[in-house]
Order: C-alpha cells, then sequence, then structure tokens
C-alpha cells in the first residue's frame, strides 16, 4: 500500500510524493511521481539521484516538470537508500544513508536494508505498474553522479525493460571511483564477483544487448571528472559498438544548474526512443 505526501499542480500535471514500507529495505521509503494531466499509456522516466540526495532534489531543482508535462511522460524518482533512527549509517557521506548505489548489500547489517538494486528494479516498478496507468513497454531511466551509475547498471541488467538510458555526470566505474571506495569495502567486504554483478564498466564489457544510442552530459568544470572515468566508459562502448552521444560542456560543474540547462535535452532524447514527442536534436557540447 502506497500513501500520498503531497500533491502539487506543475504545468500540465501533478507533482505527487508517496510514502510506503519496504519490502526490499525493511523500512519506509519515499519516491515522487511527476503526473501528466494526459497519463493513459504515457511513457515513463525513471530517474535517480546523487549522493546525499532524497527524492525531493531533482524534484525541487531541476525543472523537469515542464518539460515531463510538454512530452506527457511520467517521472519517477526514488530516494537514494532507507532512511531512519534504525538504519545503519555513517558520518562519511559517501556511506549509508544517502549513499545507497543501486546496489544489493550482502556484508553485515548493511544487508538487512541496503537493497536499491531491487528496490528499483523489482519492487517500485511493481508499484507504479500497479497504482498508475502509466505505458507498460515504453520505459526509460536516466540519473545523476552516483544516480547516472546506477541507471547505466541497471539499464544494462535490464535492457529488455528500460528501452532507453542517459545520464548526467555518472559514476562509471565503482573500483576506479573514490566515491565507492567505502560502500565496496561496506557492503561486499570488496568482494570482486558482487562488485562486478554492479559495476557498470564491467556490465558493459559482458553486454550483447546495445540501445539505440546512449546520452552522456558532463561538465568540463566538474569538481569530480577525475573520479567519474566516463572517458573509458565512452571508449569501452565504441569497443563493443554501443553508440552514444557523449557531450562535454564548457564552464559547467556537477551540480544542478547543470542539470538544469541540459534536461530538456534529456526528455528529447528520451522521448524519441519510447517513439512519442519531438525528434531528438542531437545538440553538441
Amino acid at each position: 500500500m502506497i500513501n500520498l505526501v503531497e500533491s502539487k499542480k506543475s504545468f500540465n500535471g501533478f507533482q505527487k510524493v508517496f510514502k510506503h514500507e519496504s519490502s526490499s529495505n525493511k523500512s519506509l521509503m519515499h519516491f515522487a511521481v511527476y503526473e501528466p494531466d494526459i497519463s493513459i499509456n504515457c511513457p515513463v522516466l525513471y530517474f535517480l539521484s546523487g549522493l546525499t540526495c532524497t527524492e525531493q532534489n531533482f524534484i525541487q531543482k531541476s525543472g523537469f516538470q515542464q518539460f515531463a508535462s510538454n512530452y506527457k511522460i511520467a517521472v519517477v524518482v526514488p530516494d537514494t537508500s532507507p532512511r531512519g533512527k534504525d538504519i545503519p549509517d555513517s558520518d562519511d557521506f559517501k556511506l549509508g544513508q544517502g549513499a545507497g548505489f543501486y546496489i544489493n548489500a550482502t556484508n553485515d547489517v548493511w544487508s538487512i536494508n541496503y537493497n536499491m538494486y531491487d528496490y528499483i528494479v523489482k519492487e517500485l516498478t511493481e508499484i507504479i505498474d500497479k497504482n498508475f496507468n502509466f505505458s507498460k513497454t515504453q520505459i526509460g531511466i536516466f540519473g545523476h553522479s552516483m544516480g547516472g551509475g546506477g541507471a547505466i547498471q541497471c539499464a544494462l541488467k535490464n535492457p529488455k525493460y528500460f528501452k532507453s538510458l542517459s545520464a548526467f555526470s555518472p559514476i562509471c566505474s565503482l573500483y576506479k571511483s573514490n566515491f565507492a571506495k567505502l560502500a565496496l569495502k561496506n557492503y561486499f567486504n570488496n568482494d570482486s564477483n558482487l562488485i562486478n554483478s554492479f559495476d557498470p564498466m564491467y556490465l558493459l564489457k559482458e553486454q550483447k544487448n546495445l540501445f539505440d544510442n546512449i546520452l552522456i552530459d558532463v561538465g568540463l568544470k566538474d569538481e569530480f571528472i577525475n573520479d567519474l572515468f566516463i572517458d573509458e566508459f565512452v571508449n569501452e562502448c565504441d569497443k563493443i559498438g554501443q553508440k552514444t552521444n557523449f557531450r562535454k560542456h564548457l564552464d559547467f560543474g556537477h551540480d544542478y544548474y547543470f542539470i538544469q540547462s541540459f534536461i530538456e535535452d534529456h526528455f528529447d532524447f528520451h522521448s524519441n526512443i519510447l517513439n512519442f514527442g519531438k525528434s531528438y536534436k542531437g545538440l553538441g557540447g
């Protein structure tokens, strides 16, 4: 059962937030849904947020609602982790609450609540399917930073479900990124087989079902650009014949000002692949 927390009119639709008890994470979870006024059989986009974020960051800061309204696309935005006083946490922002990394933890106390992969691709998708009249087949995913990497790994593992994929400044290597070191140690005890099952770079090398295209944007003044390993990921894409539109933008950083500036392009991109709305412009960066 899901319970409505809030519903706000935004353009030709409503921005809603729900809460429910999660079976995957054994905790109360929140997620947001933008529902266009005309939503029967409309395509759906899942957006995965970055470290420290809740579902509120994207819905308040990105300005996406205008474009979701224009393209008549529903948007689902989960929290980035379980939360609560009884949920394991850390003083370091790269571990614990706000740092779920969209994986299923196997180590110690983390394994009870930190099952964000199952939450996203199994539990939340089923909730959306049962409670809304959105399309069951025209579904895409995108994200930012930790969520950009999460979107990539979820899509690569479920290419028959997620038909379109894009990312803002994604963390493309769990092995190499300093952002993931604490998570890999605590969630997986550095078990390479477990890490492989969630690492975007490794999953790409094993990929047999290619996407029509993958849109990736990054700012050249991104203060974390050396910890993202996007160039290496795109090079691996080239090796296996996976088409990408990798755009590097002068003067932009890692923040929501960057996302605001290019969010319309991502809706255009997904809309084209999902066979709705305008054609993708393919803007240069």
